[in-house]
């Protein structure tokens, strides 16, 4: 936890002494003399950076506090970049992240809404404890969460940025655009980001001063919740990276002016070779390059033919794919984000390989599934095997809602079985299959089989997940309620016990209830109250603890209604 640091000691004046008069004009001479040589001698040495750091608060929820990897990747970047004059600020600690030794403070906390943090005053006081030069603020996630609308968010950013002012009137504040959130039984988050990073900017020229500008940071585009998320929220390796490289630009002019000079070109990548299959699909692979900051990419050129090389496209990644249509060369470089790159690989050449003459024969057609094993939720399928001149390769597997409906691909299987799961409980489906070989040839489908799945019963289930934990707290998110039964249900009701000594400090997505330590969470009408059929929603809580304890609450029931 960082604790508010003392100003630094100002240095002692040198002390005036009283020259005796029996000194002769000769030697005060030469002591002026020598007086000032120490001083130039002393300006010399004088260190190039400020005595005191730049102190940098990051500010928002779980995202920034849960571990929040982002800033220790932020921090790495800022001490290998020479921004080594810096402190990040904060009453919360954040560690690990893969990263020996790096600055953790920050003011992030898991499940905190912009408006509970305004109305509650509760900036002030982490103010006062830190007193930031600069705030880094990624709020809003767990509003849009709550349904709150866009004008009560904004509204709650003036108040905490009119706070930060009252604390310090110099201060630099930096507001992200949030990044994209898709959690499960949150239909509205993604009009919600969209609505509330549309604001932001006009917002923040009405709010901005010359003395203490508002910077708009940009951590929405190109992020994937899908590829960058854990959990359509939370950010992983790739999310804390593009949020680290969306900050840095942002922040660094406010660090004493550009990012150092970087004139370190890249290594030259190694093992640069190209292979290509029998459908002429050419894989570029090579080893990855080493540079003084970072290697940003690499470039990737191409000559058709005898002509010269051209760009045909970048890579972060060590492989790259292509088409083959000629006789080509290829040859590769790394680059940096100084826009170093580095010398060129040696030319590869690639040539059509020998290939036995295109499979034009499909399999035959499989069998009719037949279903085994059918619970309420899953059903497996077996069928009679096809057969194929140059071998089956495996099976695409079709289902079909009731009666009627259309099919669509739900899996595929090397065998001739495949287990479909996630199904509704006492519902029918339809299912058929049809066998595939390497060249692509695709067989007829099979005669379509009818299954009905188990159960009819109404009911619904609910589990807890620790998202975070830490000395003397937690977050348990997304805990999630699921319709069990083969009917919409208009309520449900979860129930547990909170482990002796711990206290629930506040929750989202559901309506909550403590008595003692059993906690009742209801589902919000208009919201998440009703559940189709097989169908969910989530949920979430924080609660206290006392030090050194580290259980959490594990067992819950539901009841529907």
């Amino acid at each position: 936890m960082s604790r508010p640091r003392s100003n630094p000691p100002r240095p002692t004046p040198l002390a005036t002494h009283s020259v005796r008069p029996r000194l002769t004009r000769s030697v005060l001479a030469a002591l002026s003399a020598l007086v000032l040589l120490l001083a130039v001698a002393v300006a010399g040495a004088a260190p190039a950076q400020a005595a005191t750091p730049i102190r940098i608060m990051p500010l928002g929820d779980s995202i920034t506090g849960g571990p929040g990897c982002w800033r220790a990747v932020l921090w790495d970047r800022l001490q290998r970049s020479g921004f080594s004059d810096i402190d990040f600020v904060g009453t919360q600690a954040g560690g690990g992240c893969n990263l020996a030794s790096w600055d953790g403070d920050n003011e992030g906390h898991g499940g905190y809404r912009a408006a509970g943090i305004a109305d509650q005053n509760q900036l002030p006081g982490w103010l006062a404890a830190t007193h930031p030069d600069v705030v880094l603020m990624h709020l809003g996630t767990n509003d849009i969460w709550n349904s709150t609308p866009t004008a009560t968010i904004l509204a709650a950013f003036s108040k905490l940025v009119d706070q930060m002012r009252a604390s310090n009137p110099a201060t630099k504040i930096l507001v992200a655009q949030i990044i994209p959130m898709t959690p499960s039984g949150c239909s509205w988050c993604p009009s919600g980001v969209a609505a509330l990073n549309s604001a932001i900017p006009g917002w923040a020229a009405n709010r901005t001063t010359a003395q203490s500008p508002i910077t708009v940071v940009d951590q929405f585009t190109g992020f994937d919740t899908t590829a960058d998320t854990s959990d359509g929220v939370h950010p992983d390796d790739s999310g804390f990276q593009k949020m680290s490289d969306r900050w840095y630009p942002a922040l660094t002019p406010l660090l004493g002016g550009s990012t150092p000079g970087d004139t370190t070109p890249p290594s030259t990548p190694a093992g640069f070779s190209a292979t290509v299959d029998c459908s002429l699909r050419v894989t570029l692979t090579w080893t990855a390059s080493t540079d003084n900051v970072g290697v940003s990419g690499y470039e990737v050129f191409r000559s058709a033919n005898g002509a010269g090389f051209v760009s045909i496209g970048t890579t972060t990644a060590t492989s790259f794919p292509d088409t083959l249509n000629g006789l080509y060369r290829y040859q590769i470089r790394a680059r940096d984000a100084a826009g170093n790159t580095s010398a060129f690989t040696d030319p590869v050449s690639v040539v059509p390989p020998p290939c036995p003459p295109q499979d034009t024969q499909p399999p035959t057609t499989p069998g009719t599934p037949a279903a085994s094993a059918v619970t309420t939720t899953s059903a497996t399928l077996t069928w009679t095997a096809s057969t194929d001149d140059r071998g089956v390769a495996g099976y695409d597997v079709y289902r079909a809602p009731g009666t009627g409906g259309s099919f669509a691909l739900v899996g595929t299987s090397t065998a001739a079985a495949f287990t479909d799961t996630g199904l509704a409980p006492a519902t029918t489906y339809r299912y058929q299959v049809r066998a595939r070989d390497a060249a692509g040839n695709t067989s007829a489908f099979s005669t379509a089989a009818t299954v009905r799945t188990a159960g009819g019963a109404a009911g619904c289930a609910a589990a807890l997940t620790l998202q975070t934990g830490w000395g003397g707290g937690y977050v348990m998110q997304p805990n999630t309620v699921t319709n069990t039964g083969t009917a919409a249900i208009n309520g449900w009701t979860v129930t547990f016990t909170l482990p002796a000594g711990h206290v629930l400090t506040g929750s989202w997505n559901a309506s909550v209830t403590v008595n003692g330590q059993t906690v009742t969470a209801r589902g919000i009408t208009g919201q998440n109250a009703t559940l189709g059929a097989g169908s969910g929603t989530t949920w979430g809580f924080q609660a206290s603890r006392p030090a050194g304890d580290t259980t959490v609450p594990s067992a819950a029931t539901c009841a529907a209604s």
